[in-house]
């Protein structure tokens, strides 16, 4: 998650609406009734303009994030387009509607009904909104994890956009009990161990807690990870949601959800080293820590993407090792960095569901359809899409991935 994407859409920023200009910018949404609501928001209810203001981002992430200037040019690609767009509006409301940094509470960053910003079947994700001024205590429990992390967000204050890695802890670096429990402070005065420190742009903390099983953990409703954030000093109840407190949850939500659709768009000439240019290949693995300046990346992770374009009879083999690390994956996206239906289908691997050649060598093989072979990755009939490889705090060089476009027979 986070750099564990490849961008896709941006526009420019839009001046949000308010007040009188909430009618004009109704006009972009064609047959709905907004004509009390914009008489509400001209008479001074804030909730009112800020609801137009999201149905605004809405329309807009519609009409010009799903455009073939964006690479959006199909039936299919629209209609994946708008699913997408409802799983990062689901996400915003979730994490950013009633968020309280005085308060935070977790929230489930992906699942498979919310995907965006490059979700991972075997992991578990959360996160919650803190002040850069605040103190926090942390409780929890490894659950059998086969890593956890905790990772400071700046910039993500209000829901605005994650701007870079600050303050990382994983479970090398922070002590737990017999039976994997843990708590970690988090801000305050520094301590030498079990402590988060906060930056003074800090606006929300992401944990991540990544599985090797046969199944993909994402899709595993009974697992259960034991995980609170609480203030160092108890704060009182607040007051009921009002009117404005109401329009500026709403305000975080459209942020956010600006932030993960509208305002993402790749640059070649920008794109971190480890995304390849050409399709089936992949660059040569980067040195851990190549991603750190990445908001909602992994700074344990070395990352490794490329796109695939297979015909119908095509598939591609991907060979390798694989390195002694915490964990490693290769999954498939769809254009929009969602990972595909790892809930039915298998559109991942990690190293417990991958068989090793004779050598120790993985074969791992993308096509449309089983090609008999094992190690199969199913692309949904896809001609293009998106490869996706996670090696976690590897302990040595990481081998190139070999690739091979081939034929499949009849």
């Amino acid at each position: 998650m986070g750099a564990d994407r490849i961008p896709l859409i941006e526009t420019s920023r839009r001046g949000l609406v308010r007040g009188a200009g909430i009618a004009a910018s109704a006009g972009l949404l064609a047959g709905l009734p907004l004509t009390a609501l914009a008489a509400q928001a001209n008479q001074g209810e804030q909730s009112a303009a800020a609801f137009a203001e999201l149905l605004a981002a809405l329309a807009e992430a519609e009409r010009v994030g799903l455009s073939p200037a964006y690479g959006v040019t199909t039936e299919q690609d629209r209609a994946e387009g708008r699913r997408f767009l409802l799983h990062s509006l689901l996400a915003s409301i979730t994490f950013w509607l009633d968020a309280d940094p005085d308060r935070p509470r977790w929230s489930r960053f992906v699942s498979s009904q919310q995907k965006l910003l490059g979700d991972n079947p075997d992991a578990i994700y959360f996160t919650a909104p803190v002040r850069p001024t605040g103190r926090y205590v942390i409780r929890g429990n490894i659950a059998g994890a086969a890593y956890t992390s905790f990772t400071v967000e700046t910039g993500t204050a209000d829901g605005g956009p994650s701007q870079k890695l600050a303050a990382t802890l994983n479970d090398t670096q922070f002590d737990r009990g017999p039976d994997g429990s843990y708590e970690i402070h988090v801000g305050g005065p520094p301590r030498p161990r079990n402590w988060l420190a906060l930056d003074p742009d800090a606006g929300s903390i992401t944990t991540r807690h990544y599985y090797e099983r046969p199944k993909p953990a994402a899709a595993d409703p009974s697992l259960f990870i034991p995980l609170t954030i609480e203030p160092v000093e108890p704060i009182p109840a607040g007051m009921r949601p009002s009117d404005a407190s109401i329009a500026a949850g709403i305000r975080r939500a459209i942020r956010f959800f600006r932030f993960v659709t509208l305002d993402r768009l790749p640059d070649p000439a920008k794109l971190p080293p480890y995304i390849s240019r050409v399709p089936n290949i992949f660059a040569r693995p980067q040195p851990l820590g190549s991603n750190r300046s990445t908001g909602f990346a992994a700074a344990d992770n070395v990352y490794l993407a490329s796109s695939f374009d297979l015909k119908a009879d095509e598939a591609l083999v991907m060979r390798g090792r694989f390195p002694r690390a915490r964990f490693v994956n290769v999954v498939l996206w769809n254009q929009f960095t969602q990972t595909l239906d790892y809930g039915h289908r298998p559109v991942s691997l990690n190293r417990a569901q991958t068989k090793l050649e004779a050598d120790g060598s993985f074969r791992i093989t993308l096509a449309h359809r089983d090609p008999g072979t094992g190690n199969w990755l199913d692309t949904e009939g896809r001609q293009q899409g998106r490869i996706f490889w996670r090696f976690l705090l590897p302990e040595e060089p990481i081998a190139p991935i070999e690739t091979e476009l081939v034929t499949l027979r009849a």
